[in-house]
């Protein structure tokens, strides 16, 4: 048996992530929000902890005891990785699975990674940070850097690591999730690696105008 922790369980990747790891036996999942209604009816009769991923006293007690912690959150992700490595630390857990941000390594090639940079600017240097602050962790870590997100609901990816060039323009939720929960599956899976995601054969300029439009942004 695996005990699970994820915290953001109520963002819109770890939501598809949650309903496969309660339905897992060899799973003990255990879900982390600020707001348990967030997490609607079917996830109801989980093991819900309600508090704030930046204060160490809520995080040092949900992380007791678990196997893996699998952090999907956004907002003060530096004081959100600062306060999981120090909470992971005292109760000797190793394994952390950390959602970030294609771009934080200027690891996008071309015309898409210049119109990544530009749109989403500080957001990079905040995620970047929060990615070193776990890095130079003693954890057993994996970084994830999705594509630009979609709500399909498909499983399709490609990976590529910390050496090579960012691929693609996006990537669903839906394959995220996957990713995250297939290195709950195998612990030593990509440890101590950043591992891009992406849908194959979506190289562009930039994401497709649908993309854009349900993050609420212009084409141009």
């Amino acid at each position: 048996m695996t005990n699970v922790l994820v915290i953001g369980a109520s963002s819109r990747i770890a939501l598809w992530a949650d309903p496969i790891l309660a339905a897992d036996p060899d799973v003990n999942v255990t879900l982390f929000v600020r707001q348990a209604q967030r997490l609607g009816p079917s996830l109801q009769n989980q093991h819900i902890i309600t508090g704030d991923a930046t204060n160490l006293d809520d995080v040092t007690k949900a992380v007791k005891g678990q196997d893996v912690v699998y952090a999907s959150l956004a907002g003060k992700v530096i004081d959100e990785a600062q306060t999981i490595v120090n909470a992971m630390d005292a109760n000797n857990v190793k394994r952390l699975l950390w959602t970030s941000s294609l771009g934080i390594y200027d690891e996008v090639p071309g015309k898409f990674g210049e119109w990544n940079k530009k749109v989403l600017g500080d957001y990079l240097t905040k995620y970047r940070k929060a990615a070193d602050i776990i890095t130079a962790s003693d954890l057993d870590y994996t970084i994830i850097r999705p594509a630009w997100l979609t709500d399909l609901d498909e499983s399709d990816y490609e990976v590529t690591r910390d050496d090579e060039k960012f691929k693609g323009t996006e990537v669903s939720r839906r394959s995220v999730a996957e990713y995250a929960v297939s290195l709950i599956k195998d612990p030593s899976k990509d440890s101590k690696k950043s591992v891009g995601l992406n849908k194959p054969n979506t190289d562009a300029d930039k994401p497709r105008a649908e993309i854009l439009k349900a993050d609420g942004m212009s084409e141009d």
